[in-house]
């Protein structure tokens, strides 16, 4: 099973897939977590952040997780995934996909102040930041949707849930 935690950067897509691989391990299941940022390091930092920069870091996450789907491993996978073409890819390549869309509007993010990343693209000291210059597709049809606007604890609780109905799945 894939499972594709996807929303803007600073969202808790993070944190969310942080649980549901806890949760995966403690069951004592092959699991590895994967994140778009130490995808990039692991290929040697040879991208930017462009679109075209990014569909291609996105596919690069796309083939190693059916290769340790094919394998067996679970994988949960903790990435922006800014293009619903990229998504339909992935329910159509993977022996089982899950999409948890972590919902959170960027002026909350901003506000919450996770990421100086959107305070620099404002100041005009970056570019290509998704969610601003670069359009996130946001997804129609994810098997999971956390709109993450209230507490840290209740965000946890949510995705303690989600774990859960992920486990009875495998069942």
């Amino acid at each position: 099973m894939v499972i594709w935690s996807i929303g803007l950067a600073g969202s808790g897509k993070s944190t969310i897939s942080n649980i549901i691989y806890e949760k995966f391990i403690n069951n004592k299941l092959p699991t590895v977590l994967l994140d778009g940022d130490e995808i990039r390091s692991i290929f040697g930092d040879d991208l930017g952040y462009s679109l075209n920069d990014r569909l291609k870091n996105a596919s690069r996450i796309r083939e190693l997780c059916k290769l340790l789907d094919r394998h067996g491993i679970h994988v949960v996978c903790a990435i922006l995934s800014i293009s619903e073409k990229d998504r339909n890819w992935c329910r159509k390549n993977f022996s089982s996909y899950k999409e948890i869309f972590v919902n959170t509007p960027i002026e909350l993010i901003e506000e919450r102040g996770y990421r100086d990343l959107y305070k620099k693209y404002d100041n005009g000291l970056i570019e290509n930041v998704v969610g601003k210059d670069i359009k996130f597709d946001q997804p129609y049809n994810s098997d999971y949707v956390i709109n993450n606007v209230k507490s840290k604890k209740i965000f946890i609780e949510e995705g303690a849930k989600i774990v859960n109905s992920l486990l009875v799945n495998l069942k």
